[in-house]
C-alpha cells in the first residue's frame, strides 16, 4: 500500500513541524529531526507522539 503524495506533502512531524519521509517497507512516516517513526495503520497515518517508534 502506498501513501497519497498529496497527503505526504502536507503532513509534518507534530514535535518538530518538519517534513516527514515515507518508509514504504515499514509503513511508517519518519521524522529524522525528532528521531521518531509514526506508524501507518490501514492506510491512516497515526500522528500521535505516544504511538511513534524511537529511531
Amino acid at each position: 500500500m502506498s501513501l497519497d503524495p498529496d497527503l505526504l506533502a502536507i503532513l509534518v512531524c507534530p514535535v518538530t513541524r518538519t517534513p516527514l519521509r515515507y518508509d514504504e517497507a515499514r509503513q511508517e512516516l519518519v521524522s529524522d529531526a525528532a528521531g521518531l517513526a509514526y506508524p501507518i495503520r490501514e492506510g491512516v497515518p497515526v500522528m500521535v507522539v505516544e504511538e511513534a517508534r524511537p529511531l
